[in-house]
């Protein structure tokens, strides 16, 4: 018998991803974003033949995808090399050179309605805008553009326009956990949907019901987001729904069927349920998926998700109206790895240094394989969550015999508003805290070495990853900072222009929170920082910009610590190219390896 080598990295990176989708109206197509060809296109499936085939050539991240209401075109909006700043674009659904519709040299356009008769495109952009966002209404066929909504005192974001685009619903950003929601009919006056003067809280998605209603996801006046109802005639809104312990997350209409479907978070998954809008009933449905990305009803209740699971990549599936059973119309997977044989996570839950309970997830190495070492992977975000997501990165790592400790600390979302809120103008103390308190709980109950600890994390979880290094430099044999910011001061500065009206809030006031802002900035605690390191930096990311990689490496460097450091010339916050993501991941494990 033939005896073969355990998986190489390569073969976890051939996973290919999707990152959105949209079904035509006839539901004879389906179009999504993926990397099947190494870059992300838009690729299609004549349903119900499943056999994909190619679209675009540009090889970008694409933001949003939507069907003409008759299925003439398709309109999408793609970036460059991941510099976020999307642009618009018609094409056939065959195929082939796209046309521009709405082009702004390093600015950002996103679709957001189309009218019904394919004429009128509403969107919004920082074209003319760059910190507030204005919303537009673009008229195709007359090349004419009218201003429909201006931004003022927070950065302002079109939501949804009515079939019959006389009412549109918009919502003021003013933090991730301070967001309102407004209606504004066109020959009124905008109205909250909520209250201006309440406590902070947030809505999260609209549907318009029928004329006189909305319906509305909001944790006004509590901790976890639930469903609302708001008249339109007496300005009122009304509790439909809550779930104890669990956020409402989107919602989706059916409105032939009068049927709602919800999508919830509890903490590490989502879920799924269908509302019956004239019993009230509420049934919980089975799905093939722990985290769902999107999803969509068509004009014959046919639903159509977008999930993953920690040991199954993102995938499309179907339920057809009437069924139990959801149909599989891609079949991403890893390739010469059975399902069976990559590793679902333990969800723990354990006490910080202030007795606060943290939900984390353990990736176990199968103990045939295991190397004994743990890596402590901080989430990014800060407020996000380490779900129970597919990632190559982690599989590889625990085929190779490293375990992943991923905990939520206080900062994550799922968890309810206040404890979300927990991060704001406090990045380097609880959250760093809790990601020590869980090492050292791992260590008690006999999940983790003291002497064989790694530490890796991005965007945010790089961030943590250097004030990690700096401030708690024993726990670690060696370090994984991708794309984290190193100064709070210069992070603050650099971010693009619409984020900044948050910042005070989500991160400090760089004068009144001075003192506090230079403790928690990862390069007051150079002196300390000796552990190797490995940096890596997309080079056209707007979030976190490169200098902020390239200071803390010079001056590390200077003090004579071991670090490497990886500069992607056309990556942005992330990897968009498969041939940069296998470089970084393998750069990642030799690293690692070097200190077993």
């Amino acid at each position: 018998m033939n005896s073969f080598d355990k998986p190489d990295v390569e073969q976890f990176f051939r996973t290919f991803s999707i990152q959105r989708f949209a079904v035509s109206p006839d539901e004879k197509q389906l179009v999504f974003s993926t990397n099947l060809a190494g870059k992300y296109d838009l690729w299609a499936i004549d349903l119900p033949v499943l056999f994909p085939y190619p679209l675009t050539f540009n090889g970008q991240n694409c933001h949003h995808l939507l069907f003409d209401k008759q299925g003439r075109f398709l309109l999408a909006s793609f970036d460059r090399d991941g510099d976020e700043n999307a642009q618009i674009y018609a094409l056939p659904p065959s195929g082939g050179p796209m046309k521009p519709v709405r082009l702004a040299e390093k600015k950002q356009n996103h679709p957001v309605h189309l009218s019904g008769d394919g004429k009128r495109l509403y969107y919004y952009s920082n074209k003319e805008n760059g910190t507030f966002i204005n919303s537009y209404c673009y008229h195709i066929d007359e090349n004419r553009e009218e201003l429909i909504l201006e931004g003022k005192e927070a950065p302002t974001y079109l939501g949804k326009v009515s079939e019959d685009e006389q009412t549109l619903v918009y919502y003021k950003f003013f933090a991730n956990t301070y967001i309102l929601a407004y209606v504004k009919r066109k020959e009124g006056k905008p109205v909250c949907l909520t209250s201006e003067q309440a406590a902070q809280h947030t809505v999260s998605d609209v549907e318009f019901y029928d004329d006189d209603r909305l319906l509305v996801v909001t944790n006004y006046g509590a901790d976890f987001s639930y469903l609302a109802e708001f008249d339109l005639n007496t300005n009122r809104l009304t509790e439909m729904l809550t779930l104890k312990n669990e956020e409402i997350k989107k919602i989706k209409l059916n409105r032939k069927d009068s049927e709602l479907y919800l999508v919830t978070c509890k903490g590490v998954e989502d879920f799924l349920y269908r509302l019956d809008l004239q019993t009230r009933e509420l049934t919980r449905m089975e799905v093939p998926a722990s985290v769902i990305g999107q999803i969509a009803v068509s004009d014959a209740g046919n639903l159509y998700l977008l999930g993953n699971r920690a040991t199954r990549p993102w995938n499309i599936y179907r339920l057809k109206k009437g069924s139990t059973k959801w149909e599989t119309l891609t079949r991403f997977g890893v390739p010469g790895v059975p399902e069976e044989d990559l590793i679902e996570p333990e969800v723990l839950t354990y006490p910080s240094y202030d007795g606060t309970p943290i939900e984390a997830l353990f990736f176990r190495a199968k103990p045939e394989s295991s190397n004994g070492h743990v890596i402590l992977w901080p989430h990014g975000g800060p407020q996000a969550a380490e779900r129970k997501n597919f990632r190559a990165l982690f599989q590889f790592l625990l085929h190779q015999g490293y375990s992943i400790f991923a905990p939520n600390f206080r900062g994550s979302i799922g968890y309810g508003i206040r404890f979300s809120k927990k991060v704001e103008g406090d990045w380097g103390h609880g959250p760093r805290l809790d990601n020590i308190a869980g090492l050292d709980w791992l260590i008690r109950n006999g999940y983790a070495d003291r002497k064989k600890i790694f530490l890796m994390g991005g965007s945010y979880g790089g961030y943590m990853a250097l004030l990690l290094a700096g401030r708690h430099p024993e726990y670690f044999k060696a370090v994984v900072d991708i794309f984290g910011p190193s100064n709070l001061f210069t992070f603050i500065n650099s971010v693009p222009e619409h984020w900044k009206p948050a910042m005070k809030q989500w991160v400090g006031d760089p004068e009144k929170d001075r003192q506090k802002l230079i403790e928690d900035s990862p390069d007051t605690y150079l002196d300390h920082m000796v552990k190797p390191m490995l940096v890596i930096q997309g080079a056209n990311d707007p979030r976190v910009v490169k200098a902020e990689s390239d200071r803390i490496v010079e001056k590390l460097k200077k003090k004579g610590v071991d670090v490497e450091y990886l500069v992607l010339e056309d990556e942005g916050h992330g990897f968009s190219k498969k041939e940069n993501e296998i470089l970084v991941y393998r750069k990642v494990f030799q690293f690692f390896n070097r200190f077993l």
